[in-house]
């Protein structure tokens, strides 16, 4: 597969290289325009920020996620390079030399430079591939405007826009007595530093779809498969930001599947 651009900047097109990589050598059967080169300059140009698809913080030996305030997303990554097949060591959310080296795996398998860091090219692959369960994304999620689709048993959010994944989560819901209820909504209330009025804890974030039930940063949550809401979609609280980032201002449907979990 040939190799991404160097520059961690293209990651917004990494699917499409991903889907459409020719073999490494392999030239473009005829000259490439000068508009479409100016186009692929002014991307390599572009500064990486988190609103762009696949977007993650880079994720480095030696880094941990030591409390909800301080997520280094150690934790979702070896949750991922399991899911890759290329880690089988424990989830610890400390990135050691057993993580170091299935990111340095996982490199080798998709072409990329075998740093052992989680950098943006290397995030987007991760992600791209370890969508759970894509045959049961609902066909609603891939229609007109944005779309945040919630797999509880996958404890999965997908973001789309039109037909294209944006990115993906790791979430957790609501818990047997008060689950994440199931169906097609879209956010109707939105506030950035809310307090729950029942529970009297900070939801930071939120993005209310379904009655009393947001998605939104969780001051709680470590693991996202350790406990559970009262309802809401628990996220970490930096990507509760990023999807706000992404979709406050946009009018944002919401579909919650899947078994309880």
């Amino acid at each position: 597969m040939r190799k991404l651009s160097a520059a961690a900047t293209a990651v917004s097109a990494v699917v499409a290289l991903v889907a459409s990589a020719a073999p490494a050598g392999a030239t473009p059967s005829a000259p490439q325009s000068a508009s479409a080169a100016a186009a692929t300059n002014a991307a390599a140009a572009a500064p990486f920020t988190m609103k762009n698809r696949w977007a993650r913080e880079v994720t480095r030996y030696g880094d941990a996620d030591t409390s909800v305030r301080d997520i280094d997303h150690v934790t979702e990554l070896q949750y991922r390079l399991r899911w890759a097949g290329v880690y089988n060591g424990p989830v610890t959310g400390y990135f050691g030399s057993m993580t170091r080296d299935g990111v340095k795996r996982f490199q080798k398998r998709e072409g990329l430079r075998r740093t052992g860091v989680a950098g943006h090219r290397t995030w987007a692959h991760l992600l791209h591939d370890t969508v759970r369960h894509r045959g049961q994304i609902p066909k609603i999620c891939k229609t007109a405007g944005w779309h945040a689709c919630y797999d509880r048993s996958m404890h999965q959010v997908t973001l789309w826009r039109s037909g294209v994944i944006r990115n993906t989560w790791l979430v957790r819901g609501g818990d047997s007595d008060t689950p994440t209820r199931t169906g097609n909504t879209r956010v109707y209330y939105r506030d950035k530093d809310h307090v729950s009025g029942l529970y009297g804890s900070p939801m930071p974030y939120s993005q209310f779809f379904d009655g009393g039930q947001a998605l939104h940063g969780s001051g709680l949550m470590m693991d996202p498969f350790v406990g559970h809401s009262h309802g809401c979609i628990n996220m970490y609280i930096e990507d509760a930001r990023q999807l706000w980032n992404l979709t406050s201002n946009k009018r944002l449907y919401v579909s919650v599947y899947g078994a309880w979990d």
